[in-house]
């Protein structure tokens, strides 16, 4: 896969406090990029239930459930768009109100 927008992972990784994602982030663009997903089954394949369809936006746990990574996925074309990343409280922030932030993203 095809993965857009990865200065947004390391300016995660970057900020002060975050720096702790960093092997976990680096990790998951090294898994999405060596692989051809066709649909979330194949996703399941590699993260199990460590990812959801959440408004269609699909959502990575990253280093434990600490992180979560919000993603949109082009099968066709292969393509990750990177979307939004925060801590879980944060994703939980964001998908408050029926998950309008997260609609919205």
């Amino acid at each position: 896969m095809r993965i857009v927008s990865r200065r947004r992972l390391k300016e995660f990784w970057e900020t002060p406090g975050r720096s702790d994602a960093a092997t976990a982030l680096r990790t998951w663009f090294d898994v999405v990029s060596k692989a051809r997903w066709t649909s979330l089954n194949d996703i399941k394949k590699d993260y199990g239930s460590g990812v959801d369809l959440a408004h269609g936006k699909f959502v990575f746990d990253i280093k434990g459930n600490r992180y979560r990574l919000v993603c949109s996925i082009d099968f066709v074309r292969h393509g990750v768009l990177v979307l939004w990343i925060g801590t879980h409280s944060e994703y939980d922030r964001l998908n408050d109100r029926g998950g309008k932030g997260l609609k919205e993203l």
